[in-house]
């Protein structure tokens, strides 16, 4: 995306999952975007990437979009009573699943920066009757959520479009109180990737070409604070990004990862 600015960025982006959610959700693919995909389809890419078929069906009509490159819910060992940070959260379906493990002694605060997306998940929200879940409208780089505040940080495949990853983890590590953690699951690039990937808008928006390598991941964490760093590669994860962008090569140049890390005093 030659000569765009954070802002524009980010504009292309929320106007990218704006219109996913108002569809019936879509995998994370550049090419389906926005154009409506069933509960089932959702369902069975949720499960592909690690969720279980009781976690697909223990959760709301509509929250579940398919979107994702793993399940942070897995790496998160959420615990009753917590308070749980879900960076762009969409529809709702990781806050939902942290809601049920936290308990009603615990709580989930999603944020999203896309209007449409926030609307749905609190819609979803409102007809579940959990009230230990709130939707809040906002930037992962300007996180509506006090200083430290919250547990726990789960996200999935959502950091990577930022602009301003830096301020992403350094947010992060504000709103945490001493001794949270992390558990995030995301793409990270393994190489450099032509111009011609890196400047696509549809590759942007689908997860693709903002990806930082993840050696540039543990660094900036660490600059925010972080300790007990880890970014773990999921080689296996090519086989689902080759058809976010068919014969694009996409999967030789990112992969999913698993990152972790923790606030110490």
């Amino acid at each position: 995306m030659p000569n765009r600015n954070n802002d524009e960025i980010r504009q292309a982006v929320r106007e990218n999952y704006a219109k996913v959610a108002s569809s019936s959700g879509c995998c994370c693919d550049p090419a389906c975007c926005g154009k409506p995909s069933d509960a089932q389809t959702a369902a069975a890419a949720s499960v592909s990437l690690g969720y279980s078929e009781h976690d697909v069906a223990s959760v709301p009509d509509g929250s579940n979009m398919g979107l994702g490159c793993g399940n942070p819910q897995a790496i998160a060992a959420l615990r009753p009573g917590e308070t749980v940070l879900d960076l762009g959260c969409g529809g709702g379906f990781d806050s939902f699943l942290a809601a049920q493990k936290v308990g009603e002694n615990g709580r989930v605060i999603g944020v999203d920066m896309t209007p449409e997306m926030v609307a749905k998940a609190r819609r979803n929200v409102s007809a579940s009757g959990r009230k230990n879940i709130d939707i809040r409208l906002g930037e992962i780089e300007n996180l509506p959520v006090a200083n430290a505040s919250v547990d726990v940080i789960i996200s999935n495949c959502v950091i990577n479009l930022s602009p301003d990853k830096q301020r992403v983890f350094n947010e992060a590590f504000r709103v945490l109180k001493t001794g949270g953690r992390l558990a995030v699951s995301d793409i990270v690039a393994l190489r450099p990737m032509p111009d011609a990937l890196k400047q696509d808008k549809q590759a942007l928006c689908g997860c693709i070409s903002g990806a930082a390598p993840a050696e540039e991941v543990s660094r900036m964490l660490a600059v925010a604070g972080f300790q007990d760093v880890r970014v773990d590669l999921k080689p296996e994860s090519r086989e689902f990004i080759k058809d976010w962008a068919p014969g694009s090569g996409a999967e030789s140049y990112v992969c999913s990862a698993i990152i972790t890390a923790g606030k110490k005093a």
